[in-house]
């Protein structure tokens, strides 16, 4: 019963506000007001503000809502668990695959001590041998230099 009257009391309070925003003649404004004002006096007459009041006050109506709360509590959790489980899984695989097992320590590329021999050092002008797998950096800049001729600089 309050419910209902409060409801009423909006509808036409947004009412009064529209008809003052027409006198203003902002008549989309006005329509658009008068749309929102007429759906609490909607609601009171279909019944659901009556059904949304009484559950409001019910214990049944506020247990179940618990209930419904506590499965979605067990369902997040379950996925949780799931998700930890499965990215732990997935993280001891990539553990083991990323590891050769026969493979030997990593090539630096560069003049070791064992193949320049026990007591001798490369000349201080000279440069370390460059890996033949790699492109010497004046092929690095062919692009660049004919990209510059061709402008002219």
């Amino acid at each position: 019963m309050i419910a209902e009257t409060v409801c009423s009391a909006v509808s036409a309070a947004g009412l009064g506000i529209a008809v003052v925003t027409a006198y203003r003649r902002r008549f989309l404004a006005a329509a658009r007001i008068a749309a929102y004002a007429l759906v609490p006096v909607g609601l009171v007459m279909t019944g659901l503000v009556g059904w949304l009041a009484h559950t409001a006050f019910s214990p049944t109506a506020w247990a179940g809502f618990g209930l419904l709360g506590a499965a979605w509590l067990l369902f997040a959790g379950t996925r949780a668990v799931e998700r930890r489980r499965a990215g732990r899984a997935a993280a001891g695989s990539e553990r083991t695959e990323a590891v050769a097992p026969g493979s030997s320590a990593p090539s630096l590329g560069g003049s070791s001590a064992a193949s320049l021999g026990a007591g001798s050092r490369p000349a201080k002008g000279s440069a370390a041998p460059r890996p033949t797998g790699s492109a010497a950096p004046t092929d690095d800049f062919s692009d660049i230099e004919a990209i510059l001729k061709k402008h002219g600089i």
